[in-house]
């Protein structure tokens, strides 16, 4: 099985559900694993070549006015990925009717994330009234499609409602597709009696190999070089705070 998010389309491996661990172009709303877009950029700079797009080859926009401008584009062409985008940032704005309208575009041509969204805004009452019946239903849109984290949440909800038969079973669904976060709820379960030997283990086995078919050398490489990257931010603020408590001693 694989999720909603396929396969890059230039190593043509499964996408991590880590949404970290690739990036989403705007000019053509594909999706890249940080592995191929590491090694091009690593390409890129040793030849001295102007940055683009790896999957259509634009080239790489010069500044975030540039990028909105792109992205928007995109949007007024009926690209539900480009409108899924600009509805999660209207949405990290705290602007909630916008989140909506965007996210409610994307799921009417079908994209699964924005369905997901639409769940957590009616489940949050953030710019929109609570409406428990709306969550169900744009959940169950997004777990038909192989959302992991939409399964996962299915799940929640049954096992809310006192109904741990169906529950995990959901959480089985998503663990098989490689969902950290269910598989750790089944390690419990089955603590308690709720998951039999034989469908944890297949669960476990399905989990690992799901998790290893988005793996590759060079993802590898690229993680640990984002990581390095993380421990240096992490100093440097280290650094700035310790600076101004100096200041102020």
């Amino acid at each position: 099985e694989s999720t909603h998010l396929g396969d890059c389309p230039i190593c043509f491996l499964p996408l991590p559900i880590d949404n970290d661990k690739s990036n989403m172009m705007a000019c053509c709303s594909k999706t890249i694993c940080n592995g191929c877009d590491r090694a091009n950029q690593i390409r890129e700079v040793e030849g001295k070549l102007l940055r683009k797009c790896l999957f259509c080859r634009t080239a790489a926009p010069k500044s975030q006015e540039e990028a909105a401008r792109i992205q928007m584009k995109r949007i007024e062409v009926n690209d539900p990925v480009a409108m899924r985008r600009m509805g999660f940032e209207r949405q990290e704005k705290e602007d909630y009717d916008g989140a909506f309208a965007y996210f409610t575009k994307a799921t009417a041509l079908g994209d699964v994330g924005a369905h997901f969204h639409l769940s957590r805004m009616y489940h949050e009452g953030k710019g929109v009234e609570m409406n428990e019946k709306k969550v169900w239903h744009h959940l169950e849109e997004a777990a038909i499609k192989g959302h992991p984290k939409a399964r996962h949440n299915l799940g929640c909800l049954e096992a809310g409602n006192g109904r741990a038969d169906r529950a995990v079973k959901h959480w089985i669904i998503a663990a098989k597709l490689g969902f950290d976060g269910s598989l750790e709820i089944l390690k419990d379960a089955f603590g308690k009696g709720l998951v039999s030997k034989e469908d944890f283990a297949a669960a476990l086995r399905a989990h690992q190999a799901a998790v290893d078919a988005t793996k590759s050398p060079q993802r590898e490489a690229a993680e640990l070089a984002r990581e390095e990257l993380e421990k240096i931010k992490r100093h440097r603020e280290r650094e700035v705070v310790a600076g101004n408590l100096s200041s102020l001693s």
